[in-house]
């Protein structure tokens, strides 16, 4: 829902585009239908930019949006941009662009049916456009032509540009660690090696450098096979001769018994 002061700023601004239609219309050109030359037209193609008559409007609503779009000039409301586009075409340049290749003594058509097949020509079949005008055509300046752009729409245009940069910024940085990543990837991998080995003592020195400052032999500082070399288990022959002699001695008593 609209407020009091949404209101009376859009009256405002329509006031302001009526001022300037109204202008448009005293010129010479605009003072006549674009097509078919009928005094005083009260209805416009905005994007064609041509003032025309009420008829002709009709034949225009008929061609569609995509070719001709239609507006009264003092019934409906306008847009900056539409109003641009009136202030930069205008009948008299409509004229040179879309009847530049119009024969010499052609007649203006009067009848609805000939009006018609003649608007479809010049608009839709641009049977008569004049193509190196429409590429080489400078706009026409507007003495009082109001903004096209809103404040809001600037501080927006200027917030998305500072977002856009900032992001920029951030994908630089990114790309900058990546790369130094990289490179610090490629150096790393000789000198880890390099230390993990030292760590685990596989490229200890040889020779005299062992006994001042490296590790003591193993068997120095602790000989867990020592008790089973200092008390070895009997041998296999031992047992044999024990066990012979324990045989022995059971026959002698024996005997002694008999």
């Amino acid at each position: 829902m609209t407020t009091r002061s949404e209101r009376e700023k859009a009256q405002k601004l329509n006031e302001q585009h009526q001022a300037i239609l109204s202008k448009l219309l005293r010129e010479e050109d605009n003072k006549y239908c674009a097509d078919c030359e009928a005094k005083g037209p009260r209805w416009a193609s905005w994007n064609l930019g041509v003032f025309m008559c009420i008829r002709c409007a009709g034949i225009h609503r008929n061609l569609g949006v995509h070719i001709s779009r239609v507006k009264s000039v003092n019934l409906d409301q306008w847009t900056p941009e539409q109003i641009q586009s009136m202030v930069d075409m205008g009948n008299t340049r409509a004229r040179q662009l879309y009847e530049a290749h119009l024969p010499e003594n052609f007649r203006r058509p009067q009848t609805d049916q000939a009006v018609e097949v003649f608007i479809r020509d010049k608009y839709e079949r641009k049977k008569y456009y004049n193509k190196e005008a429409s590429a080489t055509a400078q706009p026409k300046s507007s003495e009082a032509t109001p903004p096209t752009t809103s404040p809001s729409s600037q501080t927006d245009k200027s917030r998305q540009e500072k977002e856009r940069e900032k992001k920029k910024e951030k994908d630089g940085d990114k790309v900058e660690r990546h790369n130094n990543s990289k490179a610090e990837y490629r150096g790393s991998p000789k000198n880890g090696t390099e230390s993990a080995v030292d760590l685990l003592g596989l490229d200890a020195p040889e020779g005299g450098e062992k006994g001042s400052g490296g590790a003591a032999p193993i068997g120095d500082e602790l000989d867990i096979f020592g008790p089973m070399v200092s008390n070895p288990l009997p041998s296999s022959n031992n047992t044999q001769q024990a066990q012979g002699a324990i045989t022995a001695s059971c026959y002698s008593e024996d005997n002694s018994w008999e």
